[in-house]
């Protein structure tokens, strides 16, 4: 076995030349979309911060009357927002909506027409599962400390980590909604001499659009989980107070940084499973 370990494989030093060459010649192309990420965090964290936390509380449980029709689910909203802002933690807990939603629109972006391309491509798609099982698999750490190189600290290696960990819902649930179309749905669009984008935009996605809204609400949970991973890279946000509770060993802090992201997981599931219920 000494000749095992002896001859070891330098991957680490592979990775580590490949991190200094994106370094040294791709530094303009990361700094571009560490800019552009940023500015789009920062847009949405007005949207959150400007209005009066009552006002944007009270909006909200409009929004969630009007998709979900019930008394019940608002008084829910109302009673968990206020409670949030009753211990303190509102502007934490925008940070976090920030960080959630930016890494939802990207991973939905990125996901929806990958998801239909390797729905088409069974070629494409075998290639790309090990690449997603990897992407789930692979530890955080594992891939921060490039992204700490390449980004620097602050939201932006942290929402880069949440969209490898999540991208991988979107993708796998749309290609399942896809190809999972009738034959006899897309052959009535083909009877009636429907193109291929009329099948795809008025047959296929409808019909996988529950599994779409699957894999959104399986991308804002997963974002959700990577709170406290994004904010040891410098992320804001709910996991800023869980690490100092647990550096502290401060238990009302961290009980009540880490109810605070419960309830806002709940309000989103139910939120956006109310509205895919309404879609079928």
């Amino acid at each position: 076995m000494d000749w095992l370990t002896d001859n070891k494989l330098p991957i680490g030093r592979w990775a580590k030349n490949v991190v200094d060459w994106l370094t040294d010649n791709a530094e303009w192309l990361f700094d571009s979309i560490s800019i552009s990420l940023e500015r789009l965090i920062e847009v949405v964290l007005w949207l959150l911060q400007a209005p009066p936390p009552l006002i944007f509380i009270a909006v909200v449980a409009a929004i969630g009357y009007a998709v979900h029709r019930k008394i019940s689910f608002v008084i829910f909203v109302l009673l968990s927002l206020m409670l949030i802002v009753n211990l303190g933690y509102w502007e934490e807990t925008t940070e976090t909506l920030a960080l959630v939603i930016v890494a939802t629109i990207v991973c939905m972006a990125l996901g929806v027409p990958t998801g239909v391309l390797a729905a088409h491509r069974p070629g494409f798609f075998a290639v790309l599962r090990p690449v997603l099982d990897l992407m789930q698999t692979v530890p955080t750490f594992a891939y921060l400390i490039p992204g700490l190189v390449l980004f620097g600290i602050g939201m932006v290696p942290g929402l880069l980590a949440t969209v490898i960990f999540a991208a991988p819902a979107p993708i796998r649930l749309t290609q399942l909604g896809v190809s999972s179309t009738p034959k006899a749905l897309i052959e009535a669009g083909e009877a009636f001499g429907a193109t291929k984008s009329q099948l795809l935009w008025k047959v296929e996605l409808p019909y996988a659009l529950p599994q779409i809204m699957a894999g959104l609400t399986q991308t804002i949970m997963l974002s959700l989980s990577m709170v406290v991973v994004a904010a040891l890279v410098g992320a804001d946000g709910l996991g800023v107070p869980i690490l100092r509770a647990l550096n502290s060993v401060n238990i009302p802090m961290g009980f009540e940084a880490g109810l605070c992201i419960v309830l806002i997981a709940i309000v989103l599931d139910r939120f956006f499973r109310s509205s895919e219920g309404g879609k079928r």
